[in-house]
């Protein structure tokens, strides 16, 4: 018997834990523990403790499928390759589109789309960040220059105060959960404002339940409540920043007194309070979030207020503060870095920028990449295939399953059906596999090298542990053979993830001073510019990456959701994750101990409006919307407030994104999953 360990990065959150992955006579067949891995020291959640048990699941892929007459049908790779590139090649560039996929390594996102904009010239390529952070990109990067966390995991520690307001982090997040509990045990207050009394939500001083869809409403209060006793600080707001007296003309508006918050919220006045003295008081405070405050049609609204509230009291740049929204999936930052984006090249070039352009031309060694226009998002590329049948054509999709993630979950599937063409590129068939022409079988984490880049901007290697299963295929290296097919033979000659990682670092400034060697054991955290820069675990410590090193107070003005409750429909819904389950459960639904843990989904009901409906605990409701109807079984529970319901969306049999709506914010273009209309009703009464 011989049995090795190998070290790797986590393939679920974006917390980048690392553990080893213990392989017996060439299999993987247990996780063990790896105590000097920088973020996590050894400890895992449940995700990552039962991280090996899908790898090896009988339902891997193993050999290409073509569809004929309805059917898949087992084919050999040149077969499935002579398809692909006589379709591509018979679409114009703007007929097609690719999604690129936050659950692949920072090369395989680099190469997807460079394969989008090389091979194919088209604009259109994105991935799942639309739907979980794009808020964050683009409201922070409005406001400091730069959209990402701006403290470390560790960091968060070092905090006298912590703002948890939309993250469930206990749940979803739980080895930076415990960043939390250090704050706490050495004296840090920790304040979380939630519609859910979530685990999360037990370890506060101070919980604050509020109606969901009302969060500019809370922070323009705190900060109104923070001026009116003197308690800004002056000197950060200054010499660090501009538009300020922007801002305070609209937060002092008698809108945002705390008596009309506590109204709109539902937080008590006293709550309110409290949560500004501490912010405002607290020596280093920092603002945590998640998708509690992007998934919103306000969602870049949402992320600009929360810098707002943490420039409003010098809360940047300094140990134990910042803004740090907490990515969803395991390298949705790394897939963002590397350019998987319509508007942008890799480290956040603008496509629209024609100098730019050119230098990517050149770094290609091509005369002509995608016009220099902004393509669509995946959500604006559904909307067109639905709305506009023919104008896309074809779709080639690494790695995403947009008929459980996406919104309106009917709506999604008219459109993928309104392809003339579609490729999916996954370890499993999906529901979206299901409505392919072509499906190309992938490799799994453990079975290829790479690098991620967790939520504080740690970029981490991936480490072969086994073989692929069958002839399933890396998918830097699928996208290699299809680019060389296409002609484009010299730009996609990769032998290795680590030569595709010598030019990721070579074409982005941030990333310039990387290398593999460099990143064993660590990691380094970007922007690291140069061979010899340490990488910067805190950003904007003197400056913000703004051209005249501001940072930009913003005036926001609440809106309510897109979707209000009303006679028909009164009840507001939200939607999340369980911490037994992971995004769209092709892995975790594989995995038989999480399984076991939560094999299906629910909707947590108020007792008050479970008794005013005449529902019991665990009984099968009709949850339904103007989009759809989804029977699911009931939770009755006080934990949630009342007339807000909550669904996890992970479960195919209870899909909640049926129900959701795909209302989108204006500037992020992601869905508005936290907050739309439904009824719940007792299926007899039906």
């Amino acid at each position: 018997m011989d049995i090795k360990y190998v070290s790797t990065t986590c393939p679920y959150c974006g917390t980048g834990c690392g553990f080893n992955l213990v392989v017996r006579d060439g299999k993987v067949f247990d996780v063990a523990h790896w105590q000097r891995a920088p973020v996590n020291g050894g400890k895992l959640c449940p995700k990552g403790r039962y991280a090996h048990e899908f790898i090896n699941s009988p339902d891997r892929l193993t050999t290409p499928l073509i569809k004929k007459d309805g059917t898949f049908v087992e084919a050999t790779w040149d077969e499935a390759y002579d398809l692909i590139t006589e379709k591509f090649r018979s679409y114009k560039p703007g007929e097609m589109a690719c999604l690129s996929s936050a659950r692949t390594s920072n090369e395989e996102n680099y190469l997807m789309q460079k394969f989008a904009r090389v091979a194919l010239k088209t604009p259109n390529v994105d991935h799942c960040a639309r739907l979980c952070h794009s808020s964050t990109v683009a409201g922070l990067a409005a406001v400091f220059g730069s959209g990402a966390m701006t403290n470390s995991i560790k960091d968060i520690a070092d905090s006298k105060c912590v703002f948890v307001l939309g993250s469930n982090t206990f749940e979803q997040h739980p080895l930076i959960a415990r960043s939390i509990v250090r704050a706490r045990e050495s004296g840090g207050k920790v304040i979380v404002a939630d519609p859910r009394f979530t685990p999360t939500a037990r370890q506060a001083d101070l919980y604050m339940p509020f109606v969901s869809g009302t969060d500019v409403a809370i922070l323009n209060g705190l900060m109104q409540e923070i001026i009116r006793n003197g308690r800004e600080d002056k000197e950060f707001i200054a010499n660090r920043t501009k538009d300020y007296e922007n801002l305070k003309e609209v937060v002092m508006q008698e809108t945002y007194s705390l008596e009309n918050v506590s109204k709109i919220s539902g937080i008590p006045v006293e709550s309110l309070r409290t949560a500004a003295e501490w912010i405002a008081t607290a020596d280093a405070a920092a603002l945590i979030y998640s998708m509690g405050i992007t998934q919103h049609t306000v969602g870049v609204d949402n992320v600009k207020s929360t810098a707002n509230l943490m420039m409003l009291t010098g809360n940047l740049g300094k140990p134990g503060s910042g803004v740090n929204p907490l990515r969803g999936q395991n390298n949705v930052q790394g897939a963002c870095d590397m350019g998987a984006l319509p508007n942008v090249y890799s480290g956040y070039q603008k496509v629209t920028d024609e100098a730019t352009r050119k230098k990517m031309m050149e770094m290609w060694g091509v005369e002509d990449i995608a016009e220099g226009r902004v393509g669509y998002t995946v959500t604006e590329m559904i909307n067109v295939l639905a709305d506009k049948p023919g104008e896309i054509k074809a779709m080639y999709i690494m790695g995403e399953n947009p008929m459980l993630s996406d919104p309106d979950l009917h709506h999604v599937e008219e459109a993928l059906r309104n392809l003339e063409f579609l490729v999916v590129q996954d370890i499993f068939m999906t529901e979206t596999g299901e409505l392919a022409d072509v499906i190309l079988p992938a490799v799994c984490y453990a079975e290829k090298d790479g690098t991620q880049t967790n939520t504080e901007r740690r970029v981490q290697r991936w480490k072969k542990a086994q073989q692929a299963p069958g002839e399933a295929k890396e998918d830097w290296r699928i996208i290699c053979e299809l680019g060389s097919r296409m002609g484009y033979e010299k730009q996609f000659a990769f032998e290795s993830p680590e030569a595709v990682f010598n030019e990721v670092a070579a074409v982005t400034p941030s990333y310039h001073g990387m290398s593999y060697a460099r990143l064993d054991p660590d990691g380094l955290h970007w922007p690291c510019p140069t061979a010899e820069h340490p990488g910067t675990a805190i950003l904007h410590r003197e400056k913000f990456a703004m051209p005249d090193g501001l940072g930009v107070f913003s005036p926001i003005e609440w809106k309510p959701p897109a979707e209000v409750p009303d006679a028909e429909y009164p009840f507001v819904l939200t939607t999340g994750r369980t911490i037994w389950q992971w995004h769209t459960g092709t892995m975790t639904r594989r995995s038989r101990s999480l399984e076991k843990e939560a094999p299906t989904g629910w909707i947590e009901i108020n007792p008050e409006d479970a008794r005013e409906l005449g529902i019991k605990d665990d009984e099968v409701v009709r949850a339904s919307t103007r989009r759809g109807t989804v029977d699911v079984p009931a939770k009755v529970t006080p934990d949630i407030v009342k007339g807000v319901m909550f669904m996890p969306f992970h479960y195919r049999e209870c899909a909640a994104n049926v129900l959701t709506n795909n209302a989108l914010d204006p500037i992020a273009k992601i869905p508005e999953f936290k907050a739309c209309a439904v009824k719940v009703e007792r299926i007899g009464e039906v």
